[in-house]
């Protein structure tokens, strides 16, 4: 790209050569003075928005684009006289990543509260994979980069964690009685809580695009009576049940070392059926082909490069959405023009009335105690 220069036009592009940055702005040190028919070119997993004169203006699509600004070569320095050859029409470039970023990690780093309608109150740790997508690049820009020069998926990946933690808890909480009946329903509980996150996530413009629990593990007294009572519905008679233990403490005595095989045995039991089901799953040879996206406000399938829906006119460019409605807003908005919430309003923390901790906006259930919350 020609920048700092009087005369010559720039070329406006970027690659990621990384492979992990979700927004880079050019030019990377502050802002610009790009010229009046500037060249933006925009590669087909990349959306570019143009900010001047401090202000959004409209997203670009895959091609090349011609800018339009009021720095003219040569004239504009001469005119830039008075704030030390400094053109005040100032202008950047931000470029957003819009594939999707796989393989993000997502766990608990403090076992979380369940109330388990057998065991009681009990503390559980869950660990699994998420991948996510920019489907609204302003409104990514506006709510999370801010004038970041670059913005990686590592710098969003902890609080993403820390979300998907807090709705596993609530989710895990109304569509799981007892840890006895959690075997076979990981694929149906993972589906739940990706449903469950697009809310939260779509208020970033972001999409969830797939989200995987690997592990759900409860303490080791919790481990062992689950596994008592797996022996004991087998045997159908607890006379046996306790001469099945006793001659496998003599086992294990007679055999020290198998219980450190025993320990990867059961883990490698519990992450199996999600390596399965992964590659089990068909795969897409060759490049995905672009689909449609869905109208945030009738639902309808909207082509993804339309700046209106052609079935309601409802705008697709989003800068602010209502922090109590979703509904999208224009960028001076000081009300929501469907609910009426004030636009700069946003939502509070959760109190847990039992022990006083904070949870997300909208949580279930306390991720301390465990208590349903209100």
């Amino acid at each position: 790209m020609g920048k700092d220069n009087v005369v010559f036009l720039e070329v406006i592009e970027w690659l990621d050569e990384t492979g992990r940055e979700l927004v880079h702005r050019i030019p990377e040190q502050g802002s610009g003075e790009i010229k009046l028919g500037a060249q933006l070119i925009v590669r087909e997993s990349q959306a570019a928005v143009l900010f001047y004169k401090g202000k959004a203006g409209a997203a670009f699509a895959p091609g090349r684009h011609t800018l339009t600004t009021a720095n003219i070569p040569v004239l504009t320095k001469i005119l830039a006289i008075p704030w030390a050859m400094t053109s005040p029409l100032r202008a950047e470039v931000y470029i957003v990543n819009m594939k999707v970023f796989p393989n993000l990690k997502w766990g608990t780093r403090d076992p979380v509260a369940f109330k388990d309608a057998d065991l009681g109150l009990i503390r559980l740790r869950a660990h699994g994979i998420f991948n996510i997508q920019v489907l609204q690049p302003v409104l990514f820009i506006n709510t999370l980069v801010g004038t970041m020069g670059i913005f990686t998926a590592e710098e969003i990946e902890e609080y993403l964690k820390r979300v998907i933690v807090s709705r596993f808890n609530d989710h895990l909480g109304e569509h799981l009685d007892t840890l006895f009946n959690l075997p076979g329903q990981y694929e149906e509980i993972s589906a739940g809580l990706q449903k469950r996150l697009q809310h939260d996530f779509s208020r970033f413009g972001i999409g969830l695009e797939h989200l995987y629990i690997t592990s759900i593990t409860p303490p080791p007294d919790v481990e062992k009576a689950i596994d008592d009572k797996g022996r004991l519905s087998i045997l159908q008679d607890l006379d046996g049940l306790l001469k099945m233990k006793a001659a496998m403490a003599m086992e294990k005595a007679a055999e020290s070392t198998a219980a450190a095989g025993s320990g990867i045995g059961m883990g490698m039991g519990i992450m199996m059926p999600a390596m399965f089901a992964e590659a089990l799953r068909p795969s897409n040879k060759g490049p995905a082909p672009q689909q449609a996206t869905s109208c945030p406000d009738c639902k309808n399938p909207v082509p993804t490069d339309a700046a209106f829906c052609p079935h309601c006119g409802h705008q697709q460019l989003v800068f602010h959405q209502c922090s109590n409605c979703g509904k999208n807003m224009t960028p001076n908005a000081q009300f929501c023009p469907r609910c009426g919430h004030p636009a700069d309003k946003k939502p509070k923390s959760a109190t847990c009335p039992h022990c006083k901790a904070e949870n997300l906006p909208g949580a279930t259930f306390c991720n301390q105690c465990g208590e349903k919350l209100g």
